[in-house]
């Protein structure tokens, strides 16, 4: 099935089992007789306000998220534990409202027995739709296709491993060897296409969906120019991890029955921090234009005085997963300035930029307009830089990895922003991407506002671009 098609069945499960969870919950409250009752409660109105709370947290811990294998106890844990912080605000709420009123009450007893019949009512539910699943995929609905990266022990292994459990919904449609001698040999009724060279070639003839990465310890070099060939494409990615990675810790491991794989994830940050990270960027974004307003009045009159042209300038740079948009920002530059010399990064010094703009962009007003790419959804107020397709392209032939920085989405400081300077020559821009792969790899809201702290500093003592 369908993303979008599971997502909607887990939503209308989950909204069917957490009333249902309601009504059983009201019945031992009002209609046993076990609790005393001062006034009759409402139970229709409640039910949908709890129901809407459970959907959002549900939400910002990831229970929506699209299921892989995973196991039955998996599931059970998750529901666990997102239950369990829910109930702990809940407690908290009714503790605080009793405390207050100068109440005793047993609400906080009701709450645990609530709590004791929402998992198993919402467990039946999940466990009803997973197995509803499964049976779809055994049944060959829904499957993925994927690539195996190696052919070799190992990489057979994944696939006896694939081919034995149905319920995973992988279909092996193709290997990608090392040694070119291997090409159009045949495992199980699978063909080795060609070589990890024509990767991308292979993924899209065979439409895969997941790309299982079982390269032997010698091949290990090749591993990095795999994952950069694949960073843009819309593929699971997996590495089947060495026996020493393994135990020493180093690898941070899923499962499929039993064989050990690594996920290779485009970023860290959990699911309600990423929830919590947009909400918080529409939020700052629309403060910061309304507060701004004055300041930006008057610098649109002032750039409009001081040389021709436009007000807000705007250009096209790429985005998350390769999405062009149009970024916009108070025009600092004179008209057609790469009229001449073709798309090309600032200098120090550079001739290209006005009076005004030398100003503006010594205290970041010019990036203020792109508080409106950050509501729209295509930047985030902490990313990598979003650059011109043209210095993308070029760069990906250049530096393995580079693509990554397409996984986030762009924003309009970061990590690399405050740690180095502005990019001049390919080795700034080398260097800036280390420190963007560095905060790919290590999202979290604390890191965030680290760097909107240390932005602030910048601006703060004039640290901005010096172009």
């Amino acid at each position: 099935m369908s993303k979008r098609t599971e997502k909607i069945l887990v939503i209308l499960f989950d909204f069917l089992f957490i009333n249902l969870a309601w009504a059983a919950f009201f019945y031992v409250r009002v209609e046993s007789g076990l609790f005393q009752l001062i006034t009759m409660p409402e139970e229709f109105v409640p039910m949908l306000v709890v129901y809407f709370y459970w959907l959002l947290i549900f939400t910002f811990v990831g229970m929506y998220r699209t299921w892989f294998a995973a196991s039955r106890f998996d599931e059970l844990s998750t529901l666990f534990k997102a239950t369990f912080v829910g109930i702990f605000i809940l407690f908290i709420v009714i503790f605080i409202d009793d405390y207050l009123h100068g109440v005793e009450s047993n609400s906080r007893i009701l709450i645990f027995i609530y709590w004791g019949l929402l998992l198993f009512f919402v467990g039946v539910g999940r466990l009803t739709i997973r197995g509803f699943q499964r049976r779809l995929l055994v049944k060959g609905i829904g499957r993925r296709c994927a690539v195996i990266v190696g052919y070799n022990p190992k990489a057979k292994e994944v696939h006896d491993q694939v081919v034995d459990h149905p319920a995973l919904g992988l279909d092996v449609k193709a290997y990608a060897a090392v040694n070119p001698d291997n090409v159009g040999k045949f495992y199980k009724g699978t063909e080795v296409t060609g070589t990890v060279d024509e990767i991308e070639k292979i993924v899209d003839e065979a439409e895969a969906k997941e790309v299982i990465i079982a390269l032997e310890k010698e091949d290990h070099n090749l591993l990095v120019n795999v994952i950069s060939k694949l960073e843009h494409k819309q593929v699971g990615l997996k590495i089947v991890p060495d026996l020493y990675e393994i135990l020493s810790g180093q690898a941070r491991t899923s499962q499929i029955y039993g064989m050990p794989l690594i996920d290779i994830m485009p970023e860290l940050m959990p699911e309600w921090e990423k929830k919590l990270k947009r909400l918080l960027d529409i939020i700052t974004s629309f403060i910061i234009l309304v507060v701004t307003l004055p300041v930006n009045l008057i610098t649109a009159i002032v750039i409009k005085l001081d040389s021709k042209g436009p007000v807000f300038f705007r250009q096209q740079r790429v985005g998350m997963n390769g999405q062009k948009f149009k970024i916009i920002k108070f025009r600092s530059m004179y008209v057609d300035a790469e009229k001449l010399t073709g798309p090309v990064w600032s200098m120090r010094d550079d001739p290209r930029v006005t009076r005004v703009g030398k100003i503006i962009r010594k205290v970041r007003i010019d990036e203020v307009p792109q508080m409106l790419n950050v509501l729209k959804g295509e930047m985030s107020i902490v990313g990598p830089r979003p650059e011109r397709p043209y210095f993308v392209e070029m760069l990906s032939n250049e530096i393995p990895y580079y693509k990554r920085r397409l996984k986030v989405r762009p924003g309009i400081t970061g990590w690399a922003q405050v740690k180095h300077k502005y990019d001049e020559t390919v080795e700034d821009v080398k260097a800036k991407l280390r420190y963007d792969l560095f905060y790919i790899e290590n999202m979290s809201l604390r890191m965030d506002f680290k760097i909107i702290f240390r932005t602030i500093f910048v601006v703060l003592f004039g640290k901005g671009h010096y172009n």
